[in-house]
């Protein structure tokens, strides 16, 4: 493997493990840590509008929260997340049911998600508190074909081409936007620019690859 392609994949994982852990749950303090020391690295040439703008809110935040107590803004980003995700009331329910319109809320549309990760050997963690159509089980199946791919497994860019076509790529655009409209908070505008333009960048590869 090239030393672009490591990159390449170093860049694809890195991306995708932030999304993982911005949508599974409550950020946990050494998250916020990981983010306000500048160790999440931000590329420095454009890469597409959604991630571009991504980015830069993302780079907005750190610098206005670097000089903060992690433990404070942890506890910020904990009610946002809470009011946004979680409730009692949430403002978004972030599962590919509740978008899609050919299915019901955790109904048969469940059962084909879950089809898809058995099809490709994947089960999703027991940690998730969430459905398993819900962003971050499905987030984390693509980590999971990217890490194989990166291993020299070829057939996982098809596993990957039909899961955008068939779920992800199906919806994730309408919660993103679903994301920017309900919220004021920097950082989850940026995890809503970034998750759209990510998601559009795997499905450019898969379709390119499979």
């Amino acid at each position: 493997m090239s030393v672009d392609q490591e990159a390449l994949y170093d860049a694809r994982l890195e991306l995708v493990n932030f999304l993982v852990d911005a949508f599974a749950d409550v950020p946990t303090e050494s998250f916020v840590e990981t983010l306000l020391t500048g160790e999440i690295r931000l590329p420095e040439e454009s890469v597409g509008a959604d991630l571009d703008r991504g980015f830069d809110a993302l780079e907005t935040f750190v610098e206005a929260n670097a000089d903060r107590d992690p433990g404070a803004v942890r506890d910020e980003l904990e009610r946002e997340f809470t009011r946004l995700f979680v409730g009692p009331r949430p403002q978004i329910m972030a599962h590919e049911t509740y978008y899609r319109e050919d299915t019901d809320f955790r109904g048969s549309g469940l059962a084909q998600v879950e089809a898809s990760y058995g099809a490709a050997g994947w089960s999703p963690p027991e940690e998730y508190p969430e459905e398993n159509d819900y962003v971050a089980v499905e987030l984390a199946f693509l980590r999971h074909l990217i890490r194989k791919q990166r291993r020299g497994d070829e057939e996982t860019f098809g596993y990957q081409r039909v899961f955008h076509e068939e779920h992800l790529s199906a919806w994730i655009d309408d919660l993103a936007a679903d994301v920017r409209e309900e919220t004021d908070d920097r950082f989850y505008e940026a995890v809503a620019a970034i998750l759209q333009g990510y998601v559009a960048f795997e499905e450019e590869i898969a379709m390119q690859m499979a």
